[in-house]
Formats: C-alpha cells, sequence, structure tokens
C-alpha cells in the first residue's frame, strides 16, 4: 500500500506545521511501514535550530518515525478513527545530522502488542546511512 500527503492526512491527525510524513512507499498494516520526510530549508524549526547551522531536532526526527508507525496501525480497519500516542521512547540512538535537502527515509516495524500498548522498531536514513535508531512505545486510545 502505498499513500500520498493527502491519504496520510486521512488517517493521522497532525496538520502542518506537524505533518511530518510526505509520502508512505510501503505499509502492511498493523506490521510495518516505510516513509519519506523531505526536508526542507523552509521548514519552521530551522528559524531556531540552529540559525547558523540548521539541524532537524532529534526529537522531531523521532516524531516523524512515530507517525511513520502510527500509519501502520491505522491503517488496520479496526483502529480507523482512534488516536495513537507516545507511551515512550527507549534506546534512541542519533548517527548523524539532518539537514536541508535531506530525504529521511523513515521504516517502522510494530514488534510487540499487548491490548491497546505496543512497541515499534523505528529507524530513519539518510542515503542508506542511518540517522536515528529508536524502540517507540506507543497506546491506541
Amino acid at each position: 500500500m502505498k499513500l500520498n500527503s493527502n491519504q496520510i492526512a486521512e488517517l493521522l491527525p497532525h496538520r502542518y506545521p506537524f505533518a511530518l510524513v510526505d509520502r508512505i512507499d510501503e505499509c502492511e498494516p498493523g506490521i510495518r511501514a516505510r516513509g519519506v520526510k523531505c526536508v526542507s530549508v523552509n521548514e519552521q524549526f530551522f528559524c531556531g535550530h540552529f540559525p547558523q547551522e540548521h539541524v532537524m531536532p532529534g526529537v522531531l526526527i523521532l516524531e516523524a518515525m512515530a507517525q511513520v508507525g502510527a500509519v501502520a496501525v491505522l491503517a488496520l480497519p479496526e483502529n480507523r478513527g482512534k488516536l495513537v500516542l507516545f507511551g515512550g521512547v527507549k534506546n534512541a540512538r542519533f548517527k548523524r545530522k539532518v539537514i536541508p535537502g535531506d530525504v529521511l527515509e523513515l521504516e517502522c516495524m510494530l514488534t510487540k502488542r499487548r491490548g491497546p500498548v505496543g512497541i515499534g522498531s523505528c529507524t530513519a536514513a539518510v542515503d542508506g546511512q542511518p540517522a536515528c535508531t529508536a524502540e517507540l512505545i506507543f497506546t491506541l486510545q
């Protein structure tokens, strides 16, 4: 399953400036999703992070990975219209800067689920080079 930005907006409640996924290239509902964030110098957060050297904040990279994972969860018909919230972040590692012009390749594999709580194993990469890895804990409401 592939989704454009309008189709993503049908699943996720995030809107500008917090919609951090431009497209979904692959989605196996309830299992995994792969998506892309095209990082532009026009991003609002670059005004303050940092004016002298633009670097995408790590917390927003984590959020972008979480949004890709949320697409995988919410693509299941029984989850449509529900909300996916952060429950925690484990073992986050930042391996390179993400700067304007980068295409952030995002992937989230849903590894565990017990009731409304689950874990996603997530990665973000640029040109095949890891930028961030983390386990993200979520709750479905």
